[in-house]
């Protein structure tokens, strides 16, 4: 039984179990802490204590079975508390709590403490503070107003004094657009903690955010939280649910820490995306149980007038032992990423009833700056996934999508609006029950996938598949229990791959120029 202690606050910690099992531990284990039972019976690899004090030795045991590990450790040192109670917030649900919290953390100290009891706190959106802490305890809710005119508004492109540039607050889906401040933002923020157990209802069930939601309404919807230039910031414990548009959103911020969360949206819910970095660097998703609306994660870089601007890629994640449920897919890469995308590592995570595993999303007009490089998934458990493995270079996007430059298999120049798809490792990989496809990968004839290389990877089908589509592209035929198909591919490399149950042959490949298979 090893561990490792990933996240330390002065309130709480989180602990990692250094396994090879995806999500979950393959046994249940207990949890001590100074010797006394703080969890019983539990099985997921990554979880929290909560309720220390700050600047205290406190020793950490793990038992499973007839293996144990115990490891001292000692909290953070913390100035301050300030109970938002104090600041005249009632948490009854019902009245308007946003000035008294956001005095609360407008008051707080450099390494102070923002403490948001048991109750319902009726707000609307709470802007953060550098060097804080934010908790939300046990059975604490924030609750979002349902008014969208009582939302401040984001502009998306402000004219700078001497007209030399712009400056940029609001975002949507890949533009610097106006929109609604979230329930809990940061602008050019640093050093911020929001943890506990409580929970971030942004309420938009009760409001009109989910009708004809692509349309704007005076302003574009606002996420669950949004961080904008923001670095060093990390999310632990607390729940997001029930988001306008998506749950989580850090956009050109660095060293962004998301761990153990739980984000909750209804599957029906529009664009309730879980977590969507766009052009941001060093970013941890760790221990996260996503059940969304659309996709779990969606790394994202821009279109292409951010793209082209700023040349900010998302790179350097880490995304491990967290649970994708029921979003279009579990982890999905663009299709607004025309500042491109790189280094991106996945590992001991659980893939469950999603519509495609992996998924890339990129087109013609995304930029030569929309390169996708170094991605690496390993030790994936995926369960009745429709499609495994999707990389799609013809996705039916924005207002020009259905166009003959999108959707063409025909060979065009390569010039400044023509993406590039690298490099992709897959290994130690279990796609059980898939249905459409167990891959389709689908490059481009002027610019091909460079490599895509798959070592220990079994895939199973169900007996009563249904047939899809397993790329949103035009022209593209449905298909059920389909292979590996390949096109436009410069190098496939399988090592131990194995498939059941397909409908044909196991591989299929058009334009390869390099292919082995051991």
């Amino acid at each position: 039984m090893k561990f490792d202690i990933i996240l330390r606050t002065a309130r709480s910690i989180t602990v990692e179990l250094d396994n090879k099992y995806p999500y979950f531990n393959k046994d249940i284990f207990d949890v001590y802490l100074d010797d006394k039972l703080y969890y019983e019976g539990i099985n997921t690899n990554v979880f929290s204590v909560y309720n220390l004090l700050p600047n205290k030795e406190y020793s950490l045991k793990v038992v499973c079975g007839n293996e144990e590990k115990a490891e001292k450790f000692t909290t953070l040192d913390e100035y301050v508390t300030l109970n938002v109670k104090k600041f005249n917030a009632k948490g009854d649900g019902k009245t308007d709590d946003t000035m008294a919290i956001q005095c609360a953390i407008y008051a707080c100290p450099k390494n102070g403490r923002v403490y948001i009891p048991k109750g319902t706190y009726y707000v609307k959106p709470l802007f953060l503070r550098s060097n804080i802490t934010i908790e939300l305890a046990k059975d604490a809710v924030i609750l979002g107003n349902t008014d969208r005119n009582n939302y401040p508004i984001l502009p998306g492109v402000t004219l700078l004094t001497d007209e030399s540039d712009d400056y940029n607050l609001g975002s949507w889906e890949g533009n610097p657009l106006d929109t609604f401040a979230s329930i809990i933002t940061g602008i050019n923020v640093e050093n911020v903690n929001i943890i506990g157990e409580g929970i971030i209802d942004c309420n938009a069930q009760n409001g009109d955010w989910w009708v004809n939601p692509k349309v704007r309404n005076i302003a574009y919807r606002p996420r669950g939280v949004f961080l904008n230039h923001c670095n060093n910031v990390t999310l632990q414990g607390v729940t997001v649910c029930n988001t306008p548009a998506w749950n989580l959103h850090p956009y050109f911020s660095n060293n962004i820490r998301f761990i153990d969360l739980k984000i909750i949206s209804p599957k029906d819910s529009p664009n309730t995306d879980g977590c969507d970095p766009e052009s941001c660097k060093n970013v941890d998703i760790i221990g996260v149980h996503f059940s969304v609306g659309d996709d779990c994660i969606a790394i994202k870089s821009g279109k292409i007038y951010m793209g082209a601007k700023y040349k900010t890629p998302s790179e350097n994640f880490n995304i491990r032992n967290c649970s994708m449920n029921f979003g279009h897919g579990a982890l999905t890469l663009g299709s607004e990423m025309s500042g491109g995308i790189k280094n991106i590592n996945v590992s001991r995570c659980i893939f469950n009833k999603t519509d495609r595993g992996l998924r890339i999303k990129t087109r013609r007009g995304r930029g030569k700056d929309a390169i996708i490089d170094g991605i690496k998934f390993e030790n994936i458990l995926m369960d009745n996934v429709l499609s495994a493995l999707v990389v799609n270079m013809y996705y039916f996007c924005d207002p020009d999508g259905h166009s003959e430059m999108v959707y063409s298999k025909e060979k065009w120049p390569v010039n400044h609006l023509t993406p590039y798809i690298g490099k992709f490792i897959f290994k130690d990989i279990e796609a059980r029950n898939c249905e459409v496809a167990a891959g389709a990968f689908w490059g481009l004839p002027e610019q091909p996938i460079k490599r895509i290389e798959l070592e220990n990877v079994k895939f199973t089908f169900k007996e009563n598949a249904q047939s899809g589509r397993p790329a949103m592209m035009d022209f593209v035929p449905e298909v059920c229990k389909q292979g590996l198909f390949f096109n436009n591919v410069e190098e496939v490399i399988l090592n131990n791959v194995t498939m059941e149950d397909q409908d044909g042959d196991m591989v299929i490949l058009n334009n390869v120029s390099k292919f082995e298979e051991n």
